[in-house]
């Protein structure tokens, strides 16, 4: 099997933090990235789900505008912020 050299780009830390795991389990980042490659192949998909925050949503930014300007409007009122 003739091997291909790649270079992405990722930031500093990740890097660090990346190797730091790599290690703790056995390995390198070049086995890891050869992992998820080929788990992208076997799967033809990414092997993990991509979402994005539904928070963000048009839906919920409309429904939050509306509220907004209620309370604008001098309608309803405001309520203490409930904290995890």
């Amino acid at each position: 099997m003739t091997l291909a050299t790649m270079s992405i780009r990722v930031e500093e830390e990740t890097k660090r933090e990346v190797e730091a795991f790599c290690a703790d389990v056995g390995m390198n980042p070049s086995t890891a990235v050869n992992l998820f490659f080929k788990a992208m192949l076997r799967e033809n998909r990414l092997p993990f789900e991509i979402t994005r925050d539904p928070f963000y949503s048009e839906t919920n930014m409309k429904h939050l505008r509306r509220g907004i300007a209620q309370l604008n409007a001098g309608k309803g009122k405001e309520h203490e912020l409930i904290e995890d």
